[in-house]
């Protein structure tokens, strides 16, 4: 006689987590010198005033390298602590007491980038991440050696001495999207070299390409040598070409700045004021590098006919007695 076998099912369901966080909006837009909240909310039965001297909640900016990140806040109770360049800066809005978001003031280039938001109480921790993305332009540099004369960490430097940053990948797909082509390639903030393409052509890829990012990989920082592309947003302050009554050498055009209560202007400060001023000049111009440039937003014949952009006119021998100077004071 065959013994029935009864099998009982048990359905078994996951329980609701019972503490998370959670950021409302994924990705905030602001620029340089503006302030912003990163938000960051955390909800449990540890979300409530008495709990909240329990609570730790820490702010980090992420990089490309994942095993690298960049602290930036930590708060527990009445401990507080902002870091490195941050200091002064952030601090939590706590407008609720599960309100964990981190605002920042004067927001400057550097602040581009995914932070995290991590609130820890006890065995219980949860996170969200948020990107903070900053209005600006990108442009391509080379220094007054040069194409390819840069490696990565001379790349670095180089921006910064205009002005802006190292560009990032996403900043410069949005500026292929924009329609920037440029045929030189160029490091990028986490160290790889790209080159964008709208047009595509024998030289740059080979004419019977796609439309897109052309990719050199990963390359060695310290041997590679390549151009760079840069990032700026707004700036504080006046950009303008001084009017004076004959044209200047180098030297002349940065005193001449320096006599007006100003500095010889900057590669990023005149790519800012073409982006978001809509500056126009036809008059070629100094710049603090050494080159001379002059920025059209509206192209006209002899003034960049063919498209709007900041035209190049090179480094010439600095000695030279044929240019302008175009100026920047800085309002901080």
């Amino acid at each position: 006689m065959e013994l029935a076998k009864t099998f009982i099912y048990a359905k078994v369901t996951e329980s609701e987590p019972n503490f998370f966080v959670e950021t409302e909006k994924t990705k905030i837009i602001s620029q340089r010198g503006g302030n912003v909240t990163l938000p960051c909310k955390f909800y449990g039965d540890q979300a409530s005033d008495s709990a909240s001297h329990k609570i730790r909640i820490k702010w980090t900016k992420l990089t490309s390298n994942v095993r690298k990140v960049v602290p930036v806040y930590v708060e527990m109770g009445h401990h507080k602590k902002s870091y490195g360049n941050y200091q002064g800066r952030v601090f939590l809005r706590k407008s609720t007491a599960n309100d964990a978001s981190l605002v920042i003031n004067n927001i400057i280039l550097e602040d581009y980038g995914k932070y995290k938001c991590e609130v820890i109480e006890g065995l219980e921790d949860d996170s969200a991440v948020v990107f903070l993305d900053l209005q600006g332009i990108v442009f391509p540099y080379s220094p007054p050696l040069g194409r390819y004369n840069l490696n990565f960490y001379e790349a670095q430097k180089a921006c910064l001495a205009q002005d802006a940053i190292i560009a990032s990948f996403d900043q410069l797909f949005n500026a292929w999207k924009s329609g920037m082509d440029w045929c030189n390639a160029g490091w990028l903030s986490d160290g790889s070299v790209h080159y964008p393409i709208t047009n595509p052509r024998g030289p740059c890829g080979g004419k019977n390409t796609l439309p897109g990012i052309r990719n050199y990989g990963f390359l060695n920082k310290a041997k590679g040598r390549y151009d760079v592309f840069c990032f700026t947003s707004h700036f504080n302050g006046r950009f303008y070409y001084l009017i004076h009554p004959t044209k200047l050498t180098y030297d002349e055009a940065v005193q001449a700045c320096l006599n007006d209560d100003a500095q010889i202007a900057k590669v990023g400060q005149i790519f800012a004021a073409w982006k978001f001023l809509g500056y126009d000049r036809c008059d070629a111009g100094w710049l603090a590098d050494g080159s001379v440039r002059y920025p059209i937003s509206k192209p006209r014949k002899r003034c960049s006919p063919n498209e709007a952009a900041v035209r190049f006119v090179g480094f010439p021998d600095k000695k030279d007695k044929l240019y302008g100077v175009y100026c920047f004071r800085s309002y901080e």
